[in-house]
């Protein structure tokens, strides 16, 4: 049995949760989550439609404080965390349970899109919503979470999972500021840190609405995506010695071209990877030759490697794999080559029964559902090491995520938003 089918086992496996008849009737209002994506895109807009809303900036300021006042509006006690996470909460009708926690963030990459981390920001602030218009209170207290500086590193949600280090702090960010700077900037207090770790058994459960960053279900005309899991993502700085000589003089026998030594190992990672069943990858993503001259047999290279999987033995198999291409390399063109790992982060797979209660909410609401895997990290990733969770995918035009050009339809916006609804409203029936 692969690793799908005994998904789809344990999808089948765990019991079907009903809900009461009002909760069932529960939708959120349309209109007005895509508003709100509406309104939050003008903090940061671009020229070319997009958005420009990098993590402790004078735009991220602004869409903060519009987010904190939506959080009001949705009857949420509002606060800003010592890491400055907008932390919106609401008590259960059970004291003795624990939180369960939906979010997302609202910061994005330089000239980005309105999409990614919005959606399902703005969709949980509109779960809350619903949720307080029609008086219903879960049994579990309630968490909204915006995570801040998700697309620097995760930082918001990295910092509920383990202390931030000196290191982290001291990380220069894309609006110049440290994340020391950035955290005070956005009312965060960054010496008060120890204050908001959560222990694993903290939290019930953490559930994240998001755009897909490829193109499956648009393609497939699917509504609704179950991630089953986020990759592990590894990264390598990969350096390439060879021997700088007269391009002229040095006869092609006698060379030691660190470039072409790249080209064959470039075409070597496409062929390893390729070569096992799975929705595996892998990148080489930049490369640099030195001296970079026209008359230079190039003497070094840098570039470098990504693996990414939801099976990390899967990921250190394929990198022995390129390993053994590369001695051959090696052997042929009398180069060396040396690997430095730079990253390195462990597949977070989503919990069976949060999977279970997305799927079976989606086809109550009359959506098609795709199992599939998460290729790009997610606040969910870091908060997976304290709770179980659960990410819903809604489509993205064509795939394209990070870009102006980025979008996804109300329509599909809105369904997000109600899975988001009747998951939480499912996994607060669970005995977590």
């Amino acid at each position: 049995m692969n690793r799908r089918e005994f998904n789809l086992h344990l999808l089948a496996a765990v019991p079907a949760i009903a809900l009461p008849a009002q909760q069932s009737q529960l939708r959120v209002k349309g209109q007005r989550v895509n508003q709100h994506l509406t309104e939050l895109a003008q903090f940061g807009k671009t020229p070319e439609g997009g958005t420009h809303r990098v993590a402790y900036s004078d735009a991220d300021l602004q869409a903060r404080e519009y987010t904190m006042k939506l959080m009001r509006e949705a009857k949420l006690e509002v606060s800003i965390d010592a890491a400055g996470n907008l932390v919106g909460r609401r008590v259960g009708s059970d004291a003795s349970r624990k939180p369960l926690m939906i979010g997302s963030h609202i910061d994005s990459v330089p000239a980005g899109g309105s999409y990614d981390g919005q959606v399902g920001s703005m969709g949980a602030i509109e779960v809350a919503q619903t949720l307080a218009e029609n008086n219903v209170r879960l049994r579990h207290p309630l968490e909204v979470v915006v995570f801040q500086n998700e697309e620097g590193g995760t930082i918001g949600s990295a910092a509920l999972a383990r202390p931030l280090t000196e290191k982290d702090l001291s990380i220069v960010t894309n609006s110049k500021k440290t994340i020391r700077e950035g955290i005070r900037f956005i009312g965060g207090d960054p010496d008060k840190l120890a204050s908001v770790v959560r222990k694993k058994g903290d939290l019930a459960g953490y559930v994240e609405l998001h755009i897909e960053q490829g193109g499956l279900l648009h393609q497939e005309k699917i509504n609704i995506g179950v991630v089953e899991g986020i990759v592990g993502v590894n990264w390598w700085e990969v350096t390439i010695d060879g021997f700088a000589n007269h391009a002229g003089t040095t006869p092609m026998n006698q060379r030691k071209d660190a470039l072409l030594a790249a080209a064959k190992y470039i075409e070597a990672v496409n062929r390893v990877v390729t070569s096992v069943p799975g929705r595996q990858v892998g990148t080489v993503g930049k490369i640099q030759a030195f001296p970079g001259a026209f008359n230079i047999v190039p003497g070094k290279v840098a570039t470098s490697l990504g693996l990414r999987d939801l099976d990390a033995a899967k990921v250190e198999m394929l990198y022995e794999k390129i390993q053994a291409e590369v001695r051959q390399i090696e052997a042929s063109t009398g180069t060396k080559f040396a690997f430095q790992k730079v990253t390195s982060s462990l597949p977070a797979p989503t919990d069976a029964r949060f999977r279970r209660a997305i799927d079976e909410a989606a086809k109550q609401l009359g959506f098609t559902t795709k199992l599939l895997p998460s290729g790009a990290g997610h606040d969910a990733q870091e908060i997976a090491h304290i709770c179980p969770i659960g990410m819903i995918f809604i489509p993205s035009r064509d795939g394209i995520s990070h870009s102006p050009r980025e979008f996804s339809t109300p329509e599909d916006i809105t369904n997000g938003a109600n899975v988001l609804l009747h998951t939480l409203l499912k996994i607060d029936a669970m005995n977590l």
